[in-house]
């Protein structure tokens, strides 16, 4: 049966880009323009289980619908494309199935989402300056939606932060909301006959940056116990918040009364916000400032364990902080700080931080929290009772901009992939037991240019193209040789000779390897400042690294670089295209280009690096796909100019290539990518191009003729055979421009026979298909001891690259 082995996908960098859900255990977060499903206390940890797809823009809001458990999953998001969409399980929870539910009242981009248990009502807010109420009808297959008011936000402002939250002592609910504006606005509704209607009953003022998170929380586990409101800003700062019912105000807090705060004391005020509902009297008054994050704070979240409330904050600084009441005094303090500390942020250097926390959440249960980084990738601590210590626990990660290329290595035992947010990652399944599951182990280049290609040149090598006009090649350290020993079962042949780690100098962009730090425990001297120096958090001994689960994103970030052992210099443009022999003896690119003089495919020798001249020469237009046959006797390009070119080695040079066979007019228009047949049905290729055909080519005397051509639904943008004959058959996936996923079998005997066959629906992406690539069947995989494609039984692994930034690993059984 096919199934989603693998998806890594990052996650948007906004604060309210995700919520846990209490009832699934599932975590949804957005990921470009969908919505990733992730179980992070799965203790199979398989990542992201789902990926939603429906909206056409980022996805920058996300929040579940307050269900009893047992009752379906409630989904609700908000998009840069103006709409908010319900997303319902159809088949109990955790199960999710898209929902035509699509609210586009909205005139611009949703910001942020808010619910409130035990009511049908949620609110949005948009950056057209307005807060809309809605209420959701759950029938037992129907879902319906009603807009009951929009409020414009005078002082006009974009919200930013939402909450809802039920009044102390009646029905009537608080809403409270900030964005672009240092205020925090209070509304107050009480339901009367079905109607809603929200009144604006306070202005919150004293923040000095705009409002980026509100959440509320009982003081106490009862319906008439004070209520708290937490919002956190862009000044760094935490302003909590009390509503009470009564005409007694409550005692002024301490942070009101500390002349020790200087200038912050004078922003300070006990000032009470009077209001009625519901026939009751409320006032609301400012209770506590927490100071502590350096930088701004993107969310602040309560939760209750018992009678202790403890409030999670997430900030630019790349710390979280858990902050409780003082058993003594009451005060406000931080008692718990996760993330990059003190000297380990670094600076913002490809090494350094992450770049900040946007996200900080809560499980349900309270005993484990997480937090998205700059980066996309998602980080876990959990705590431990007996110890009184929060410990880090397996994360997931991904690429957070559109992936471009994506490569196995040669032997099949991991995968790279490459993206436009300019890294370079390594993924592998993690073997325990019998337990198998699949994570990204290293990222052995980040780099300051959009990187647009790779592949690998042998089992501990790759090149990859950039926007710079010159490729990298990168050879694997001793550290991450090991690692994939210890933790994936794949042997490390190269035995000691390879540097231990790489670093990226303070100043430059290439990875630079590092060897053992001297034994005698020797340190670097502070006072002298070497800026082509290696980052001083990665010349450490071997011993440091001898972690037992798939590398956390600090690790990855500072400890898994790839040294850069040359560069190919001689493109004058953007680099569009490479490949690596399958001997690993030569290394073909290409670049962008708009004439024939930059039209050219410069091939480089692997010993001396050294360009092989003249370059060849056929194409008019950016080359687009490079290939190598299965035995380098053949090299075949397709381009932008419609054309494809087939050029063959010299007899007696193995380095030599000439064109053979052209075809000018192959498409009708360009060509996007092509791929070789397994070598048992002979020299035979296929080109796809966004004429939305894919065309099989077959020798015919010294030329070669299409003898088939599939006409697909949409662009064709990557095709590549399953390396083996199955059955009289050969398979070809295909990806397509918007995303849909193909499989296809041509008959070896008559090459005009050829039959689709369909995949699930789950395997498409939500944008471009930008590679594909089936994991090799080297016979030398078997002494990796790795999970090889098992065509023996029907199954292969696909990789699939995609512009939505998501790269899944897709377990497909080939029909027999």
């Amino acid at each position: 049966m096919e199934s989603n082995r693998y998806i890594a996908v990052g996650g948007n960098r906004h604060p309210a880009a995700a919520d846990w859900d209490v009832a699934s255990g599932q975590l949804a977060y957005g990921a470009d323009r969908n919505v990733a499903l992730w179980k992070p206390l799965d203790n199979d940890h398989n990542g992201v289980e789902h990926l939603l797809a429906g909206h056409t823009g980022a996805v920058n809001a996300v929040k579940f619908f307050p269900q009893p458990v047992g009752h379906d999953t409630i989904l609700i998001s908000g998009s840069v494309d103006k709409t908010v969409r319900l997303w319902r399980s159809n088949q109990g929870p955790g199960i999710l199935s898209y929902q035509p539910t699509v609210l586009e009242s909205h005139t611009s981009s949703i910001n942020c989402l808010a619910v409130v248990i035990g009511s049908n009502i949620f609110v949005s807010g948009a950056a057209d300056a307005a807060i809309k109420v809605w209420r959701i009808h759950i029938a037992e297959e129907t879902t319906r939606v009603d807009l009951l008011q929009t409020l414009d936000l005078q002082p006009r402002f974009f919200p930013l932060a939402l909450a809802l939250s039920h009044l102390p002592s009646s029905g009537a609910i608080v809403l409270a909301a900030g964005g672009t504006k240092s205020i925090v606005q209070i509304y107050i509704a009480v339901e009367e006959g079905g109607l809603l209607d929200f009144v604006n009953q306070a202005t919150l003022t004293g923040h000095d940056g705009w409002v980026r998170s509100l959440n509320f929380a009982s003081e106490k586990e009862n319906d008439k116990s004070d209520l708290l409101l937490a919002s956190a800003s862009q000044d760094k700062y935490i302003r909590l918040w009390r509503i009470r019912e009564g005409e007694i105000l409550p005692a002024a807090g301490t942070s009101v009364q500390d002349a020790t705060l200087g200038r912050i004391g004078k922003s300070l005020s006990n000032k009470a916000h009077r209001f009625e509902a519901a026939g009751l009297r409320y006032s609301l008054t400012f209770e506590a400032l927490l100071l502590g994050h350096e930088d701004w704070i993107y969310t602040a979240v309560w939760k209750r364990s018992g009678e202790t409330l403890q409030l999670l904050s997430a900030s630019a600084d790349n710390s979280l902080a858990i902050w409780g009441p003082d058993t003594s005094s009451g005060v406000w303090i931080c008692t718990t700080r996760l993330g990059e500390i003190s000297a380990q942020k670094g600076s913002t250097s490809a090494t350094g931080s992450a770049g900040g926390f946007w996200i900080g959440l809560w499980s349900p249960d309270g005993s484990s929290v997480v937090s998205l980084g700059r980066t996309g990738s998602w980080r876990v601590w959990t705590y431990d009772k007996d110890q009184d210590h929060w410990h880090p626990a397996v994360g997931i990660s991904g690429h957070v901009s559109s992936v471009k290329g994506v490569a196995w290595s040669k032997d099949g035992s991991y995968l790279i992939s490459t993206s436009s947010d300019q890294t370079t990652r390594l993924y592998a399944e993690w073997r325990r037991d019998t337990k198998r599951s699949w994570h990204e182990f290293a990222r052995p280049q980040i780099h300051g240019y959009d990187i647009n290609c790779i592949d690998s040149i042998t089992h501990t090598q790759f090149v990859s193209g950039a926007d710079e006009k010159l490729l990298r090649v990168f050879n694997e350290p001793a550290t991450v040789a090991q690692m994939l020993e210890r933790l994936c079962g794949i042997a490390n042949i190269t035995g000691d000779n390879m540097p231990v780690a790489a670093s990226i100098p303070v100043l430059g962009l290439s990875n630079k390897a590092v060897e053992d730090a001297d034994n005698n425990g020797h340190t670097i001297d502070e006072d002298v400042v070497d800026l082509e120096a290696p980052d001083a958090a990665v010349t450490n001994r071997r011993s440091t690294f001898n972690v037992d689960c798939p590398p956390r994103e600090d690790q990855l970030a500072r400890q898994t670089l790839w040294p850069e052992v040359e560069k190919l210099y001689g493109h004058g443009y953007e680099i569009s295209a490479v490949a690596a022999s399958r001997d690993g003896a030569l290394v073909a690119t290409a670049c962008r280009a708009s004439s024939f003089d930059h039209a050219v495919i410069r091939v480089y020798e692997t010993h001396g690096w050294r360009e092989i001249k003249p370059p060849l020469k056929a194409h008019s237009l950016t080359v687009t796909c490079l290939r190598f046959t299965a035995d380098d006797t053949r090299l075949l390009s397709v381009g932008r100019d419609r054309q494809w070119t087939v050029f063959e080695r010299e007899k007696g040079n193995d380095q030599k290539y000439t064109s053979k066979s052209s075809n000018p007019k192959g498409h009708t228009r360009m060509i996007l990518s092509a791929a070789w047949a397994p070598p048992a049905v002979g020299y035979k290729f296929v080109t796809a191009g966004r004429d939305k055909y894919v065309k099989l080519w077959v020798p015919r005397g010294e030329n070669f003729e299409c003898k088939t051509a599939v006409l697909a639904q949409a662009a064709v943008t990557s095709v590549d055979f399953l390396p083996k004959v199955i059955d009289g058959s050969v398979y070809l996936a295909i990806g397509l421009e918007n995303g849909d996923l193909s499989l296809h079998s041509f008959s070896t005997t008559d090459q005009e026979r050829h039959q689709a066959h369909p995949l699930d629906h789950r395997f498409s992406s939500s944008l471009s298909i930008t590679q594909l690539s089936w994991q090799p069947l080297s016979e030398t995989m078997s002494s990796n001891k790795i999970s090889r494609a098992k065509t023996d039984d029907g199954e292969a692994l696909l990789a699939i690259a995609s512009e939505d930034s998501s790269l899944r690993v897709v377990a497909l059984r080939i029909p027999r």
